[in-house]
Protein backbone atom coordinates (compact mmCIF):
# COMPACT_ATOMS: atom_id res chain seq x y z
CA UNK A 1 0.00 0.00 0.00
CA UNK A 2 3.05 2.70 0.81
CA UNK A 3 4.61 1.41 -2.59
CA UNK A 4 1.38 2.28 -4.47
CA UNK A 5 1.04 5.10 -2.56
CA UNK A 6 4.37 6.49 -2.97
CA UNK A 7 4.12 5.35 -6.68
CA UNK A 8 1.18 7.92 -7.19
CA UNK A 9 2.56 10.94 -5.82
CA UNK A 10 6.01 10.48 -7.70
CA UNK A 11 3.37 10.50 -10.86
CA UNK A 12 1.70 13.23 -9.86
CA UNK A 13 4.79 15.09 -8.81
CA UNK A 14 6.32 14.45 -12.35
CA UNK A 15 3.10 15.56 -14.05
CA UNK A 16 3.00 18.71 -12.15
CA UNK A 17 6.83 19.65 -12.57
CA UNK A 18 6.17 18.43 -16.47
CA UNK A 19 3.16 21.06 -17.12
CA UNK A 20 3.26 23.29 -14.49
CA UNK A 21 4.05 26.77 -16.50
CA UNK A 22 0.57 26.03 -17.95
CA UNK A 23 -1.27 25.37 -14.97
CA UNK A 24 0.32 28.76 -13.85
CA UNK A 25 -1.19 30.48 -16.93
CA UNK A 26 -4.07 29.28 -16.47
CA UNK A 27 -4.72 30.09 -13.17
CA UNK A 28 -3.20 33.72 -13.97
CA UNK A 29 -6.08 33.62 -17.02
CA UNK A 30 -8.77 33.27 -14.58
CA UNK A 31 -7.47 35.61 -12.39
CA UNK A 32 -7.38 37.83 -14.52
CA UNK A 33 -10.58 37.49 -16.34
CA UNK A 34 -12.60 37.06 -12.59
CA UNK A 35 -10.69 40.14 -11.65
CA UNK A 36 -11.31 42.64 -14.30
CA UNK A 37 -12.21 41.13 -18.06
CA UNK A 38 -15.58 39.76 -16.28
CA UNK A 39 -16.91 43.21 -14.81
CA UNK A 40 -16.56 44.98 -17.95
CA UNK A 41 -19.14 46.71 -19.20
CA UNK A 42 -21.14 44.41 -21.72
CA UNK A 43 -22.44 47.71 -23.57
CA UNK A 44 -19.60 49.27 -24.47
CA UNK A 45 -20.19 52.52 -26.91
CA UNK A 46 -16.01 53.35 -27.84
CA UNK A 47 -15.09 56.73 -29.97
CA UNK A 48 -15.10 54.01 -32.89
CA UNK A 49 -18.95 53.42 -32.84
CA UNK A 50 -19.36 57.58 -32.18
CA UNK A 51 -17.17 58.20 -35.75
CA UNK A 52 -19.57 55.48 -37.58
CA UNK A 53 -22.88 57.25 -36.28
CA UNK A 54 -21.64 60.78 -37.57
CA UNK A 55 -20.72 58.76 -40.84
CA UNK A 56 -24.53 57.11 -40.72
CA UNK A 57 -25.82 60.52 -40.34
CA UNK A 58 -24.28 62.25 -43.12
CA UNK A 59 -25.47 59.50 -45.27
CA UNK A 60 -29.25 59.58 -43.87
CA UNK A 61 -28.68 63.63 -43.82
CA UNK A 62 -27.79 63.16 -47.89
CA UNK A 63 -30.81 60.41 -48.30
CA UNK A 64 -33.10 63.73 -47.61
CA UNK A 65 -33.58 63.39 -43.64
CA UNK A 66 -33.93 67.01 -42.48
CA UNK A 67 -35.43 67.10 -39.20
CA UNK A 68 -32.10 68.05 -37.05
CA UNK A 69 -33.61 66.60 -33.19
CA UNK A 70 -33.54 63.47 -35.32
CA UNK A 71 -30.57 63.36 -36.92
CA UNK A 72 -29.40 63.78 -33.26
CA UNK A 73 -31.35 61.30 -31.95
CA UNK A 74 -30.03 59.08 -34.46
CA UNK A 75 -26.13 60.25 -33.98
CA UNK A 76 -26.43 59.51 -29.98
CA UNK A 77 -28.01 56.37 -29.95
CA UNK A 78 -25.73 53.22 -30.30
CA UNK A 79 -27.36 50.82 -32.51
CA UNK A 80 -25.14 48.04 -31.66
CA UNK A 81 -26.37 47.47 -28.62
CA UNK A 82 -29.46 46.15 -30.13
CA UNK A 83 -28.16 43.92 -32.71
CA UNK A 84 -27.40 40.71 -32.88
CA UNK A 85 -23.35 40.01 -31.84
CA UNK A 86 -23.26 38.84 -35.41
CA UNK A 87 -23.51 41.76 -37.23
CA UNK A 88 -21.88 44.26 -34.65
CA UNK A 89 -19.19 44.84 -37.64
CA UNK A 90 -22.46 46.21 -39.74
CA UNK A 91 -24.11 48.05 -36.72
CA UNK A 92 -23.84 51.53 -38.37
CA UNK A 93 -24.31 50.60 -42.14
CA UNK A 94 -27.68 51.30 -43.32
CA UNK A 95 -29.54 48.08 -43.40
CA UNK A 96 -32.19 46.27 -42.40
CA UNK A 97 -30.40 43.52 -40.19
CA UNK A 98 -32.02 39.83 -38.70
CA UNK A 99 -32.96 39.74 -34.79
CA UNK A 100 -34.53 37.52 -32.75
CA UNK A 101 -38.10 35.60 -33.35
CA UNK A 102 -36.94 36.09 -37.61
CA UNK A 103 -37.83 39.60 -37.20
CA UNK A 104 -35.56 42.40 -37.94
CA UNK A 105 -33.85 45.73 -36.71
CA UNK A 106 -35.55 48.33 -39.38
CA UNK A 107 -32.56 50.47 -41.75
CA UNK A 108 -31.75 53.50 -39.93
CA UNK A 109 -32.91 55.48 -42.95
CA UNK A 110 -36.29 54.31 -42.29
CA UNK A 111 -36.68 54.73 -38.65
CA UNK A 112 -35.11 57.96 -39.33
CA UNK A 113 -38.32 58.91 -41.85
CA UNK A 114 -41.05 57.66 -40.04
CA UNK A 115 -39.80 59.57 -37.03
CA UNK A 116 -39.68 62.54 -38.81
CA UNK A 117 -43.39 62.12 -40.43
CA UNK A 118 -44.56 62.13 -36.84
CA UNK A 119 -43.41 65.69 -36.45
CA UNK A 120 -42.81 65.05 -32.57
CA UNK A 121 -42.96 67.44 -29.88
CA UNK A 122 -41.28 67.32 -26.09
CA UNK A 123 -43.49 65.24 -23.75
CA UNK A 124 -45.70 63.97 -27.03
CA UNK A 125 -47.26 60.78 -25.90
CA UNK A 126 -46.24 57.68 -28.66
CA UNK A 127 -47.59 54.71 -29.61
CA UNK A 128 -45.48 52.53 -31.22
CA UNK A 129 -46.96 48.97 -32.67
CA UNK A 130 -43.86 46.98 -32.95
CA UNK A 131 -41.15 47.40 -30.31
CA UNK A 132 -38.67 44.34 -31.88
CA UNK A 133 -35.30 45.69 -30.71
CA UNK A 134 -35.88 48.58 -29.28
CA UNK A 135 -34.26 50.77 -31.62
CA UNK A 136 -36.72 52.85 -32.61
CA UNK A 137 -38.34 53.30 -29.53
CA UNK A 138 -34.86 54.60 -28.32
CA UNK A 139 -35.11 57.03 -30.87
CA UNK A 140 -38.58 58.49 -29.28
CA UNK A 141 -37.41 58.88 -25.87
CA UNK A 142 -34.31 60.02 -26.67
CA UNK A 143 -36.53 62.69 -28.57
CA UNK A 144 -38.31 63.28 -24.72
CA UNK A 145 -41.62 61.53 -25.65
CA UNK A 146 -43.85 59.47 -23.25
CA UNK A 147 -43.45 55.90 -25.36
CA UNK A 148 -45.92 53.19 -25.01
CA UNK A 149 -44.68 50.45 -27.29
CA UNK A 150 -46.66 47.10 -27.71
CA UNK A 151 -44.90 43.34 -28.95
CA UNK A 152 -46.92 40.68 -29.87
CA UNK A 153 -43.26 38.47 -30.34
CA UNK A 154 -42.81 36.91 -26.88
CA UNK A 155 -39.11 37.04 -26.88
CA UNK A 156 -38.66 40.26 -28.24
CA UNK A 157 -40.83 42.00 -25.93
CA UNK A 158 -38.45 39.61 -22.74
CA UNK A 159 -35.39 40.43 -24.20
CA UNK A 160 -36.07 44.69 -24.81
CA UNK A 161 -38.36 44.99 -21.90
CA UNK A 162 -34.44 43.72 -19.84
CA UNK A 163 -32.01 45.89 -22.49
CA UNK A 164 -33.65 49.26 -22.31
CA UNK A 165 -33.37 50.22 -19.64
CA UNK A 166 -29.86 49.09 -18.82
CA UNK A 167 -28.60 51.10 -21.22
CA UNK A 168 -30.41 54.18 -20.11
CA UNK A 169 -33.86 54.26 -22.12
CA UNK A 170 -37.22 54.09 -19.96
CA UNK A 171 -40.00 53.66 -21.54
CA UNK A 172 -43.61 54.72 -20.15
CA UNK A 173 -45.02 51.16 -20.89
CA UNK A 174 -43.53 48.16 -22.60
CA UNK A 175 -46.34 45.79 -23.10
CA UNK A 176 -47.00 41.99 -24.59
CA UNK A 177 -49.90 42.32 -27.20
CA UNK A 178 -51.69 42.72 -29.99
CA UNK A 179 -50.72 45.75 -32.08
CA UNK A 180 -53.83 45.75 -33.65
CA UNK A 181 -55.81 46.44 -30.78
CA UNK A 182 -53.67 49.23 -29.66
CA UNK A 183 -54.05 50.46 -26.27
CA UNK A 184 -57.54 51.88 -25.79
CA UNK A 185 -56.79 52.14 -21.93
CA UNK A 186 -54.16 54.55 -22.20
CA UNK A 187 -55.73 56.48 -25.54
CA UNK A 188 -56.03 59.12 -26.81
CA UNK A 189 -52.35 59.43 -28.56
CA UNK A 190 -50.51 62.40 -29.60
CA UNK A 191 -49.13 60.03 -32.42
CA UNK A 192 -48.62 56.48 -33.56
CA UNK A 193 -45.71 54.70 -35.51
CA UNK A 194 -46.43 51.37 -37.01
CA UNK A 195 -43.33 49.61 -37.59
CA UNK A 196 -44.57 46.36 -40.03
CA UNK A 197 -46.47 46.33 -42.96
CA UNK A 198 -49.98 46.43 -42.63
CA UNK A 199 -52.11 45.21 -45.79
CA UNK A 200 -54.85 48.39 -43.97
CA UNK A 201 -54.83 50.37 -41.51
CA UNK A 202 -56.77 49.40 -38.53
CA UNK A 203 -59.64 51.25 -37.01
CA UNK A 204 -58.24 50.55 -33.75
CA UNK A 205 -55.67 52.48 -34.17
CA UNK A 206 -57.11 55.67 -36.27
CA UNK A 207 -59.82 55.63 -32.86
CA UNK A 208 -57.09 55.83 -30.60
CA UNK A 209 -55.62 59.27 -32.09
CA UNK A 210 -55.83 62.51 -30.39
CA UNK A 211 -57.69 65.79 -32.76
CA UNK A 212 -54.56 66.72 -34.30
CA UNK A 213 -52.48 63.34 -33.86
CA UNK A 214 -50.55 61.97 -36.73
CA UNK A 215 -50.70 58.08 -37.38
CA UNK A 216 -47.39 56.75 -39.29
CA UNK A 217 -47.96 53.71 -41.19
CA UNK A 218 -46.88 51.41 -44.08
CA UNK A 219 -49.33 50.24 -45.89
CA UNK A 220 -49.66 47.15 -48.11
CA UNK A 221 -48.43 43.61 -48.83
CA UNK A 222 -45.38 42.71 -49.97
CA UNK A 223 -44.24 46.49 -50.87
CA UNK A 224 -45.31 49.25 -48.41
CA UNK A 225 -46.74 53.03 -49.00
CA UNK A 226 -45.41 54.93 -46.08
CA UNK A 227 -49.01 56.60 -44.98
CA UNK A 228 -49.37 59.57 -43.07
CA UNK A 229 -53.03 59.56 -41.44
CA UNK A 230 -53.75 63.22 -39.58
CA UNK A 231 -57.07 63.31 -37.45
CA UNK A 232 -59.31 66.56 -38.31
CA UNK A 233 -62.26 65.87 -36.17
CA UNK A 234 -64.00 62.77 -34.79
CA UNK A 235 -64.73 61.39 -38.15
CA UNK A 236 -62.14 63.32 -40.40
CA UNK A 237 -58.54 61.90 -41.31
CA UNK A 238 -56.39 63.84 -43.93
CA UNK A 239 -54.05 60.78 -46.03
CA UNK A 240 -51.14 61.45 -47.09
CA UNK A 241 -48.68 58.99 -49.32
CA UNK A 242 -45.12 58.83 -49.39
CA UNK A 243 -42.52 56.50 -50.53
CA UNK A 244 -42.26 53.01 -50.99
CA UNK A 245 -40.38 50.55 -48.40
CA UNK A 246 -40.85 46.92 -47.64
CA UNK A 247 -41.47 45.83 -43.86
CA UNK A 248 -41.94 42.49 -41.83
CA UNK A 249 -45.81 41.67 -42.35
CA UNK A 250 -47.88 43.36 -39.38
CA UNK A 251 -49.40 40.49 -37.40
CA UNK A 252 -52.46 40.08 -35.09
CA UNK A 253 -52.43 38.23 -31.92
CA UNK A 254 -49.53 37.33 -29.99
CA UNK A 255 -46.59 35.07 -30.55
CA UNK A 256 -45.89 33.00 -27.03
CA UNK A 257 -43.02 31.21 -28.47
Amino acid sequence: MLVLSYLIYVTFFNIFQKYKNLLYFVLFYKFIYFCFVKNLPKHQDLPKHQGLRNQLVKLIRAKGIKDENVLRAINEIPRHFFLNSSFLDYAYKDKAFPIAADQTISQPYTVAYQTELLQLSEKDKVLEIGTGSGYQTAVLINLKCDVYSIERQKELFLNTKKLLPKIGFVAKKLIYGDGYKGLPDFAPFDKIVVTAGAPKVPKALLAQLKIGGRLVIPVGDKIQVMTLFIRKSEKEFEKREFDHFSFVPFLKDVNSY
